[in-house]
């Protein structure tokens, strides 16, 4: 089985990368490709921009990325309640190759923070937006909290409660 895994933001030292790279480990015999978003940076999109560059190479190789994909593990960071900038761009570039962005991989939609709501706002927003985008949502958990659940050194979920959800989730993978 091939997870492609990824935290949904172009930070360098995401916590939303760790817990996606986390939620794929748990995938037994997985093949887990983790992407990093600042591989694929492009222009902010625009009509004019789509006109004059047609569908950049780094769009066009995220969407194969998703097509090779047997299933698909996102965290989401928040930015003031919404998508970060970095994942909203590469996103409407990859939707204008085909707004079946997912192709109706099965997937696991996270998110986390370092305070007590999780990123769930943001969370909230992609699994209601998911299946316009051709997305099977089989589970989404929000992990909030960050640094009181996730051991940093180890790079593993502390909390019992948490990683047995995380676990049933990145379960219905399988």
């Amino acid at each position: 089985m091939n997870v492609l895994v990824f935290g949904a933001t172009n930070s360098t030292t995401s916590i939303n990368q760790q817990l996606a790279k986390y939620a794929g480990s748990l995938i037994k015999g997985a093949n887990v490709e983790a992407l990093d978003l600042n591989d694929f940076e492009m222009p902010i999109y625009s009509p004019q921009r789509e006109e004059a560059l047609g569908q950049p190479k780094l769009a066009q190789q995220f969407y194969k990325k998703i097509g090779d994909a047997d299933a698909i593990i996102i965290s989401f960071a928040e930015h003031n309640g919404s998508y970060t900038a970095a994942y909203k761009n590469l996103f409407d570039w990859t939707s204008r190759i085909d707004m079946k962005v997912f192709q109706n991989k099965p997937m696991v939609m996270l998110a986390t923070s370092p305070g007590p709501g999780g990123a769930n706002s943001v969370l909230s927003s992609a699994v209601n937006s998911a299946p316009f985008f051709a997305a099977q949502v089989k589970a989404s958990l929000s992990v909030p909290s960050f640094f009181d659940n996730f051991d940093m050194e180890k790079r593993v979920l502390i909390n019992p409660e948490l990683d047995k959800a995380l676990n049933e989730a990145v379960g219905q993978l399988v």
